[in-house]
């Protein structure tokens, strides 16, 4: 099992950045690929990206492809979302999950989450 804290989210203003982190706990660290997701106000949860259990690979959600940026530090058992140019429909409770199938699997099929952290974005 693996515990995940996700941390970093606030009030940014549009057009601004945020790092998103979510420190792992429990099992090997790289046992897990790993992914991010959001879930806005009366919506659905959201894929936004995943990265690979060495890092050397990402797969990205159409909506945040390009603006939107994963990594993962294996030897602080850490993972991060990078967001920039942020924009107002971006407000968001923003997790983390861990998976132990594919990384490329859209969306990731997760095992573990986070409890989630708050992103809001100003206007």
């Amino acid at each position: 099992q693996v515990q995940l804290v996700e941390s970093g989210g606030g009030l940014v203003q549009a057009g601004g950045s945020l790092r998103l982190s979510c420190a792992a706990s429990g099992r090997t660290f790289t046992t897990y690929a790993m992914g991010w997701f959001r879930q806005a106000p009366a919506k659905g949860r959201e894929f936004l990206g995943a990265i690979s259990r060495n890092g050397q690979r990402t797969n990205y959600a159409a909506s945040v492809k390009g603006r939107f940026i994963i990594s993962r530090d294996n030897a602080k058992d850490t993972v991060y979302l990078h967001m920039n140019s942020l924009k107002p429909e971006d407000t968001a409770i923003y997790y983390c999950a861990a998976s132990s199938g594919a990384y490329h699997h859209t969306p990731l099929v997760a095992d573990y989450w986070g409890q989630g952290t708050q992103v809001t974005v100003s206007s």
